[in-house]
């Protein structure tokens, strides 16, 4: 990524990789930069997404058409910095308005070195995607822009997002933890493989305190904390190359202790129960995609970050090396497998994000589960 000052009448342009461009204004930093095209159906919370780990190394089109009217908080940030590495929008605010705003969108864009692109038909490039799936882009923008068969040279060198490991460039580099908010209950590991601040937060309220461990912690280093329970989190990249968190995740299996994983967290308790895994079309990503809890019939509406999913069959109980396990939630949509649980082991996880940061709060019994596990392993 190259990227110089402000300059939000610059013009800009959007290439993928099959050779389609979308021509707008610099939105954010103005330079190049490359990525997976990904599209949000999100209507707000667009603080949250780009500060989403999970996002890292991703082009994020927003399908809402209006980005960027509440300015940007120093309040709901899910992580330090902003992880998307390219933002596209239709119509930004010309001026935010909301009485936590510290700081317009775009000023927030330039100050991280954010490029982005404006003034694009998002709608046509949400369903180029849709009909093609998510590919590598590039945007360009001020002195940046060339010829586009230059662009779409570049845009082809680009990695691709299949086979990449990244959850150890965006966890924690050191162990850090989140106390327990009124009486302390029980005590957390939850190993960090691009975590958002308001996981451990929705643990923290129920009374958890939460050691928030490197990616690359080893048994011996999650159990140095005693733990009552152990926690896998989203994160970005191909579960495929995540042979650590799955070794890791194994072991922990093995003792018997209480487990939950979100997003990146249930692949990898897919993998680590011998189910495989692949890339969707074009992923899920938004806060309004239907999920049925199969355990109890309940459908809900949950905040989705994913474009892998378990290869786990929905007409049968299977069994692992680690007992039986099926899958206990399905998207709606499409049947995509969005939960698993272990029948004869106290583990579970889901492939949506209960904590709800941002988006609805139908998910956030999940926490409760977790607790309920512990108290029955405890008893």
């Amino acid at each position: 990524m190259t990227i110089s000052t402000r300059g939000a009448q610059a013009p800009a342009v959007l290439v993928l990789e099959d050779g389609r461009a979308f021509r707008g204004r610099a939105y954010g930093a103005v330079g190049e930069t490359f990525g997976e095209a990904v599209f949000s159906t999100g209507m707000t919370g667009y603080q949250e997404t780009l500060t989403d780990p999970s996002y890292h190394r991703q082009v994020v089109v927003m399908t809402a058409p209006h980005v960027g009217n509440t300015g940007v908080n120093d309040e709901d940030p899910e992580s330090a910095r902003i992880w998307v590495s390219g933002y596209v929008v239709r119509d930004p605010a010309r001026k935010p308005s909301n009485w936590r705003s510290r700081r317009s969108l775009d000023e927030e864009l330039v100050a991280q070195g954010v490029v982005g692109i404006s003034g694009v038909d998002t709608r046509a490039l949400t369903r180029h995607l849709r009909e093609r799936g998510a590919m590598r882009v590039g945007i360009f923008s001020g002195n940046a822009i060339a010829d586009e068969g230059t662009l779409l040279a570049k845009v082809r060198q680009a990695p691709e997002m299949a086979g990449a490991d990244l959850s150890a460039e965006v966890a924690t580099k050191e162990a850090y933890v989140v106390p327990a908010i009124g009486t302390k209950r029980f005590t957390v590991a939850a190993v960090d493989l691009g975590i958002k601040g308001m996981t451990p937060h929705r643990m923290a309220e129920r009374g958890i305190e939460v050691h928030v461990l490197p990616a690359t912690a080893t048994l011996e280093e999650v159990y140095a904390v005693q733990p009552d329970g152990v926690f896998f989190s989203n994160g970005p990249g191909d579960p495929s190359t995540a042979d650590h968190p799955v070794a890791l995740m194994r072991g922990v299996l093995e003792c018997s202790t209480p487990l939950f994983g979100i997003c990146f967290g249930n692949q990898i308790l897919g993998r680590a129960l011998g189910f495989g895994t692949y890339k969707l079309k074009y992923g899920h990503r938004g806060i309004n995609q239907p999920v049925q809890d199969r355990t109890t019939g309940k459908v809900e509406v949950t905040a989705h970050n994913h474009g892998f999913a378990v290869d786990a069959p929905l007409d049968k109980v299977s069994d692992t090396r680690f007992g039986r396990a099926e899958v206990s939630h399905v998207c709606l949509n499409d049947q995509v497998v969005e939960g698993l649980q272990l029948l004869d082991r106290p583990a579970f996880s889901v492939q949506y994000h209960p904590e709800a940061a941002a988006g609805p709060h139908d998910a956030a019994y999940l926490f409760d589960r977790f607790v309920s596990l512990m108290e029955g392993q405890r008893a």
